[in-house]
């Protein structure tokens, strides 16, 4: 009789430990960005002070996502630099006039119609509020892939137990209701699925 809060315990953190410590391990791969991209140096070097110089609107106010190759050829038609990403940008982007195929962080499902410009010019958030202050880093983070959900990491934060978190850490509908309940605004289902 005595052993079995023991075994119960035991048990409990084996399923704990398996849960928030091993099956993450196996839920995500982890992939490398096609090149080092630096946002910090880019900032400082070119003097891009605003994220939507390179990451901008459609006219229809929806956000373009990952800058074309268009955007970086204004100056990188040829080589200004000194890095191996920067040749290879040239060499295997530039040059032939193909996309780079970047990883998406924030890639939301497809039933999912998030308008940044409502976000970003009406209530004058700062993409450092969902997307971190990675705009202002000299990191190109490893891209967490969920093997069974096809998505990144960031979608649901770095930790599976949500606990600890800084509020960009995440992209779940929870995320978004819980933002727009702190700003006491209502937006039906809707307003956010197709």
């Amino acid at each position: 009789m005595a052993r079995t809060p023991l075994v119960f315990g035991l048990g409990l953190a084996v399923a704990l430990l398996v849960g928030w410590v091993a099956f993450p391990r196996v839920l995500y791969v982890q992939r490398h960005q096609p090149l080092e991209f630096r946002h910090k140096t880019h900032a400082e070097k070119s003097g891009i002070v605003q994220c939507s110089e390179c990451h901008a609107f459609r006219d229809d106010g929806t956000f373009a996502g990952i800058p074309s190759i268009a955007i970086c050829t204004a100056c990188h038609s040829e080589r200004i630099g000194t890095t191996n990403a920067e040749a290879t940008l040239v060499e295997n982007y530039i040059k032939p006039g193909q996309e780079t195929p970047w990883l998406v962080y924030a890639r939301q499902p497809a039933n999912v119609w998030f308008p940044h410009a409502v976000h970003v010019q009406r209530a004058a958030l700062e993409c450092r509020e969902c997307h971190s202050p990675y705009g202002e880093s000299d990191e190109v983070r490893i891209y967490q892939l969920n093997r069974v959900s096809g998505y990144s990491r960031d979608i649901w934060g770095p930790s599976i137990s949500r606990l600890r978190r800084a509020p960009h850490e995440g992209m779940k509908m929870s995320d978004c209701e819980d933002c727009h309940r702190r700003r006491n605004v209502e937006v039906g289902c809707i307003g956010c699925h197709q």
